[in-house]
């Protein structure tokens, strides 16, 4: 049957809850970016782009940026908001089919709460390019995995931190549980590995 794998939200329950997906304040994606130290012309992942705030503060920041959102409506605003913009690509797709750069990459992102595992396993998985993803999560989701201490295996382990909380004020709706910004990074032996 068409679409049997993938579920829709019962019409009484905002998408926001279903999938897990509440808006940051402009001034919040800023300072997210910012906190990342995004240098101009890296390569930077946003994985749930939504609206784009995150996407905007990234290409401000000189970013190469790679929006990728699955809902259709949110794939026209971004495409419209980012049209003539040369260092924005938008993709519309499930970010679990998405394929991670050949190259290295960051990830600065706000991605659907319901994801953040599936997204986790997807960047520190072996041959995964990444430098640097700051993803903002669950708080205990976060806490958990920073607790859990290195994923991955081999040359290719990462270091998984909590490097701040975010206020459920810098999200619109107010999501029903507090969040913080999950830091990946490849371990040093990792990092050697790859020059």
């Amino acid at each position: 049957m068409a679409g049997a794998g993938r579920q829709r939200p019962p019409a009484s329950q905002p998408q926001q809850q279903f999938w897990g997906w509440h808006r940051l304040h402009p001034d919040r994606a800023t300072e997210l970016v910012r906190s990342a130290r995004i240098r101009p012309g890296q390569l930077v992942v946003d994985l749930g782009a939504g609206e784009g705030v995150i996407t905007e503060a990234l290409a401000s920041a000189g970013a190469r940026v790679l929006a990728v959102e699955l809902h259709p409506h949110r794939v026209d605003q971004l495409r419209r908001r980012f049209a003539g913009v040369d260092a924005v690509c938008v993709l519309e797709l499930d970010l679990r089919r998405f394929r991670l750069p050949r190259r290295p990459f960051r990830v600065v992102a706000n991605p659907p709460w319901s994801l953040a595992k599936p997204i986790i396993r997807m960047l520190t998985a072996p041959g995964s390019r990444l430098v640097l993803a700051d993803l903002v999560l669950q708080r205990r989701l976060v806490s958990d995995v920073a607790a859990r201490g290195t994923p991955g295996s081999g040359k290719h382990r990462f270091t998984c931190t909590s490097v701040g909380a975010v206020p459920r004020t810098a999200f619109h709706p107010a999501p029903p549980h507090p969040a913080a910004v999950l830091r990946i990074t490849p371990s040093r032996s990792s990092r050697i590995a790859r020059h």
